[in-house]
């Protein structure tokens, strides 16, 4: 029998990446994450239902229709991404003044919308138009893609601003919020790096035999890896740090409780003997 490492490695990863997901839902609803950071475990369900998707979906439908699915779906996880920056933003720095925190973020929406202009090649409009019965899902498909880009470089750069300012409001280092974005920023130049290799790759690469060929693929193809395998790490870090209280979290839940209902029952017994007593 002939065995495939490449297959080997992208069902391993795959195989990590879900149980990892499914791993961190239940930290975020088993300790109670969900109401602080909704929109954040929104984009972990739609994380796990794309790739669920791709793995049950894939060569049991027509190629159109499925590339419909998932160019909407990306639409819908870029709209997400943008609403999880924000909540993260909101809870960074909600001590912040309102004035302060507008121009700020006006000001790192045009700095990443500076860069997504000059970031590689935009396809033409007649190229996108060319049939009018694919211009709306490839509408949809440039939308993804860009969008998908400029919700990772304001995740870099809210990133930075939460490690630099966070501390003197509410997401100082060992807060979940800090937690997650740095996860987000990890995350994401990861994904950049990639995309800044096999746009390199597509403009210089000219292969002049099979074997060059064949040898560019594999390392796009190590590149990709090698950025799921990140984001299985970032996973990790989420699933541990948001399993841990924040610093100053009462003991209430559990324990306290429980010694509560102690305390009230022994107050009980204790009526209950010296009642006892008088009556004797």
């Amino acid at each position: 029998m002939h065995f495939n490492p490449h297959f080997t490695t992208v069902q391993v990863i795959w195989t990590l990446t879900i149980a990892a997901l499914l791993v961190l839902l239940v930290v975020l609803l088993g300790r109670e994450r969900m109401h602080r950071y909704p929109w954040f475990t929104t984009s972990i369900v739609l994380m796990s239902l794309r790739l669920l998707a791709s793995r049950e979906l894939y060569g049991r439908m027509a190629p159109l229709t499925l590339s419909a699915i998932f160019i909407a779906l990306g639409d819908l996880g870029a709209v997400v991404g943008l609403l999880v920056l924000v909540e993260m933003a909101r809870r960074a720095f909600a001590g912040a003044q309102r004035s302060l925190w507008i121009v700020n973020a006006v000001g790192m929406v045009v700095v990443a919308g500076g860069i997504l202009a000059a970031w590689g090649p935009w396809p033409a409009w007649k190229t996108l138009t060319a049939d009018s019965h694919l211009t709306a899902l490839r509408l949809m498909q440039l939308f993804a893609a860009r969008a998908e880009t400029l919700v990772e470089l304001l995740t870099v750069g809210l990133c930075l601003v939460v490690v630099l300012f966070g501390r003197r409001y509410q997401a100082g280092w060992r807060s979940h919020t800090q937690q997650i974005v740095i996860g987000l920023s990890t995350a994401a130049l990861a994904q950049l790096t990639v995309q800044t290799l096999l746009q390199r790759i597509a403009q210089t690469a000219t292969p002049h035999s099979q074997a060059e060929y064949e040898r560019i693929v594999g390392f796009q193809e190590k590149a990709i890896n090698a950025s799921s395998g990140v984001f299985v790490a970032v996973l990790v870090w989420w699933i541990v740090c948001l399993w841990i209280d924040e610093p100053g979290t009462p003991k209430v839940a559990e324990g306290g409780a429980g010694e509560a209902a102690e305390a009230a029952a022994e107050t009980d017994a204790d009526s209950q003997d010296a009642g006892g007593k008088k009556t004797e």
